[in-house]
């Protein structure tokens, strides 16, 4: 075998070469084909949609914490934390919540403009907690204490879903499970079928 047909764990076949050795060389087209021991680095998959938002989330929230005076290390964190995180997070909210003096307090379809404060809506709180109960876990931190597990954060989540559904006249109502229907066997007697 000659120096050029094999370098560095690789075989090089070039175009119309004679020295490809003639039987069963053929013509490569002049690829490098690389040894199983030079295989180039995988690109990292791309992460869905939820993985990256719950990076994100995650990320957010640990800077909140570095923000904190004094700043809080992510190993003292408590439910009390993740309460202020969540209330903070009101400042950024897009749903209207009418307060009880409100004309529109109770009113699904508001007729007009008014000042009541954008909250961070019930579904959106509750959907980042999942992800950040998550992250916790996946980051070392362990599920007996997962600060976004607390009863203290489901006891805050129901207030800020009933109070939004009062204020806009629309009772929540928890969606109901589908059931698959039985499948019901076709059999001689109950059959409306012509047998044949």
């Amino acid at each position: 075998m000659s120096s050029d047909q094999n370098f560095n764990g690789r075989s090089e076949i070039g175009e119309g070469s004679s020295r490809g050795g003639g039987s069963g060389g053929g013509s490569g087209g002049g690829l490098i084909i690389p040894s199983d021991s030079q295989q180039p680095p995988l690109a990292p998959p791309q992460l869905s949609r939820y993985e990256s938002q719950k990076r994100r989330d995650w990320n957010t929230f640990g800077q909140y914490l570095k923000n904190q005076r004094p700043p809080v290390a992510l190993s003292h964190c408590n439910y009390s934390h993740v309460l202020d995180f969540l209330r903070y997070l009101d400042q950024f909210g897009k749903t209207k919540v009418h307060l009880q003096g409100c004309v529109f307090f109770g009113h699904p379809d508001p007729a007009g403009p008014c000042t009541c404060p954008l909250r961070q809506a019930w579904g959106s709180l509750d959907a980042l907690i999942g992800r950040l109960r998550a992250a916790y876990e996946e980051n070392g931190g362990l599920p007996e204490m997962n600060p976004f597990a607390s009863g203290a954060i489901r006891v805050y989540l129901r207030e800020v879903r009933d109070s939004q559904a009062k204020a806009r006249g629309i009772p929540y109502k928890k969606k109901k499970k589908k059931r698959n229907a039985p499948i019901i066997k076709a059999n001689k007697e109950t059959s409306n079928f012509p047998m044949q």
